[in-house]
């Protein structure tokens, strides 16, 4: 575990988007642009089940996102814990699209409410920054 400096927590509380890398079953990377929150030393995600994420980080926890603002960037790898508890992974959806959307995230909401979720919870494991 590496603890995360107050500068870097600052610049990941901003509304930024992540890339999210799973690793694929031939080995190559998979990338997907996700919204997150940083709790405490996880970071929070969420998908819809059957989604290829959710597959490939069943076979292999391994994953890192990347948060970026030019040239500066926070790289943080480790280990997804998957959540597939409705009323958990449904409030955690909620949460984020409130985080991104604001006043607008009810209609959002009530559609993801119609799908089975999974949160994700990111250990940091490795962390790689620029420009801080």
């Amino acid at each position: 575990f590496m603890p995360l400096e107050n500068n870097v927590r600052e610049f990941l509380n901003e509304r930024r988007f992540a890339v999210l890398a799973t690793v694929g079953a031939d080995g190559l990377p998979q990338q997907t642009v996700m919204w997150y929150e940083l709790q405490g030393d996880t970071i929070l995600m969420n998908t819809a089940r059957g989604r290829l994420k959710d597959k490939l980080l069943q076979r292999d926890a391994r994953a890192s996102i990347c948060v970026e603002d030019g040239y500066r960037y926070v790289t943080i790898a480790g280990r997804v814990a998957l959540n597939d508890d409705q009323a958990v992974a449904q409030a955690d959806i909620a949460r984020l699209a409130r985080r991104y959307e604001g006043e607008q995230a009810d209609a959002r909401i009530a559609n993801f409410q119609q799908q089975v979720r999974v949160t994700l919870r990111l250990g940091i494991e490795r962390v790689v920054m620029n420009g801080f």
